[in-house]
């Protein structure tokens, strides 16, 4: 009896911390869109072809790493980095709908570069 009460609150302890994980602080370069998985590394971002750079890493909305592979013909809000050259995509976050929600966020290069991040509260805000 014991051991099912120690078992059950030792994993009650346990899930507290990965519940607290899921809150995701995107770099200030984060832009926003919505991406279309094709054949790997080919996307859509917005409507524009594209392709994921070598070594981009994807995160579903636990934050966990997934392969571009596996989400062929998935059409999802994401948050995005590109590289330095702005041609490829680096990297990439699936959105939860609650995150998809903080607007505004930046669509481009250049309304990130305009508008002003605060990092205390993680948002932009338009010039």
């Amino acid at each position: 009896m014991y051991r099912c009460a120690l078992a059950a609150l030792l994993s009650a302890t346990l899930a507290a911390p990965a519940a607290a994980q899921l809150q995701r602080n995107f770099p200030p370069n984060t832009l926003r869109g919505v991406m279309a998985f094709g054949d790997f590394p080919q996307v859509t971002l917005n409507g524009a072809a594209t392709q994921l750079a070598p070594g981009s890493r994807v995160r579903n909305p636990d934050n966990l790493i997934v392969t571009a592979g596996s989400l062929a013909g998935a059409r999802v809000v994401v948050n995005y980095t590109v590289d330095l050259g702005g041609q490829q995509v680096r990297d990439v976050w699936i959105l939860r709908p609650d995150e998809a929600a903080i607007k505004p966020w930046p669509a481009t290069l250049e309304e990130a570069r305009t508008w002003t991040f605060d990092a205390n509260t993680r948002t932009w805000a338009r010039p």
